[in-house]
């Protein structure tokens, strides 16, 4: 896995867990299936710059918080 995923993976996990959200929680906001978020954060998936944009409103942060 790349750096740069793992670092994405690892962050949005994070920034999860500080605003006490359930990964459920961010796959009901974003309208995605909870292990959608999942693999986000195991670095499985490579979601597109919008995807991006989207888990980055749904957890209140810029986008440059999460990448």
């Amino acid at each position: 896995m790349k750096k740069e995923v793992r670092e994405f993976a690892k962050r949005i996990k994070e920034i999860r867990l500080k605003k006490n959200l359930s990964q459920g929680d961010v796959a009901r906001i974003l309208g995605v299936h909870r292990t959608y978020i999942g693999g986000l954060e195991r670095g499985v998936r490579t979601p597109s710059l919008l995807t991006i944009h989207k888990v980055a409103k749904a957890l209140g942060v810029s986008v440059k918080e999460i990448v």
